[in-house]
């Protein structure tokens, strides 16, 4: 597959500005596309689609509280920290609700529980004490350097480094797929990649053979020496209406409309590709409103809320897969975590270590890795957060060399060697 990055991911200027024109044509094509959903039929070879599992990734964007979401009831500090927005341990009665117990010192917040299943059936690993070594606690400064790949001045991000590195030979136009307005900085730089903010309408809406005059006049327009690097995004965008005008001649327009809160659509947006074989490899995706310095709450609440809706869509979205649920990997991660106690506004500020999960059918889940620094206030670092033990690359990297079969991890983390944690 034709790259024109150098091993560390860095893009001269006219991939850099092809990068900024194609987002700009995925929102174009984002506002002029509406129709149907995406109905089951298979129709990528199956000789090249992915060589190892679909990865998809979900960003959690604003920093979420991992504190909170997989608790450390097994260290009493963790109480003193946070009087008031604490989940109390699995074995307080006095509690209306408690920390569902995973392994006698983490439990997962209640508002998970349907992640609980998957969990005991050794499907769900979560690691905590996990992160980026990105300190400066800005939202933009450490999203941008874990969507990087922790490259500094890099033009790619890592997802993207890794569909330039694993040639499979999938030509579809649908490799790499975010369910946004734009692609994010982790695709960056990629080919084969596009923006779909709902695919499920990534159609013309025109009537009768208005829809095909139209393309056909768009393709001449694109076509002409004026559109210069829009050429190439606008080809792909043509290359994705095709494959879909396929799908939809063969099984038509039957699929039911999505269900759930609109993370969980996304999901099931992203559960639709997979089952409909039309060439993914990647697809990312993001959940927003973790910024929770204000009452954020505990059992009920702002951040309850938001786990809800996170573990509603996770868990439906794995009962979607069936059997390709053994060739699905999920990766949760945020930018950072919040401070280890809380504030005076009963919520909590930007901190440092947080959590990450993984799902997927292959993988040795079961089970919270984490070498855990404790909560101690001699053991906190900065402000008064959670240490990192476990760079968030050592997650990342184990799971595109075992699950997705990509053995150049080092360049897509450049000068960085990944430890293995069992993942996988």
């Amino acid at each position: 597959m034709k790259t024109y990055c150098d091993e560390y991911g860095r893009l001269n200027r006219r991939d850099f500005l092809w990068q900024g024109l194609q987002g700009a044509a995925g929102l174009f094509w984002g506002n002029l596309i509406t129709g149907a959903p995406l109905p089951q039929i298979a129709l990528a070879d199956p000789h090249v689609g992915p060589r190892g599992d679909t990865l998809v990734c979900v960003f959690l964007r604003g920093g979420a509280d991992g504190l909170n979401m997989v608790i450390p009831f097994g260290d009493d500090a963790y109480y003193d920290l946070r009087p008031t927005i604490n989940i109390p341990r699995p074995d307080d009665r006095r509690a209306e609700g408690q920390a569902l117990d995973l392994d006698g010192f983490f439990g997962l917040h209640p508002a998970l529980s349907p992640l609980l299943p998957l969990y005991s059936a050794g499907d769900l690993a979560l690691i905590q004490a996990t992160g980026s070594p990105d300190e400066s606690r800005s939202h933009f400064e450490a999203m941008d350097l874990m969507e990087r790949g922790a490259v500094p001045g890099a033009y790619t991000g890592w997802l993207a480094r890794h569909l330039s590195t694993l040639d499979t030979g999938n030509e579809s136009p649908l490799r790499g797929v975010a369910i946004e307005n734009r692609l994010p900085l982790s695709m960056a730089g990629g080919e084969n990649s596009v923006p779909i903010p709902d695919f499920d309408r990534y159609q013309l809406n025109l009537a009768g053979d208005r829809e095909a005059k139209y393309s056909a006049t768009l393709r001449d327009l694109y076509t002409l020496p004026a559109a210069g690097l829009l050429q190439s995004a606008a080809q792909q965008t043509f290359d994705a209406l095709e494959l879909i005008a396929k799908v939809e001649s063969n099984q038509g327009r039957s699929r039911a409309g999505r269900q759930g809160n609109p993370f969980s659509q996304s999901l099931q947006t992203v559960a639709h590709l997979i089952e409909a074989d039309v060439g993914v490899e990647v697809a990312a995706l993001d959940y927003g409103g973790w910024d929770t310095h204000v009452n954020q709450g505990g059992l009920e609440g702002q951040m309850a809320n938001l786990l809800g809706g996170l573990a509603e869509g996770l868990a439906s979205f794995y009962e979607s897969l069936g059997d390709k649920r053994e060739r699905v990997t999920v990766v949760v991660m945020s930018e950072f975590g919040r401070r280890a106690g809380e504030n005076a506004g009963l919520g909590t500020d930007h901190g440092h270590g947080n959590m990450m999960m993984v799902l997927g059918g292959q993988i040795n889940g079961g089970q919270v890795f984490a070498n855990w620094p404790g909560l101690h206030r001699d053991l906190l670092v900065g402000p008064g957060d959670l240490a990192i033990t476990t760079d968030y690359r050592n997650v990342l990297g184990e799971i595109i060399a075992k699950r997705l079969n990509n053995p150049l991890v080092d360049q897509i983390f450049p000068d960085y060697e990944v430890a293995a944690l069992g993942l996988a």
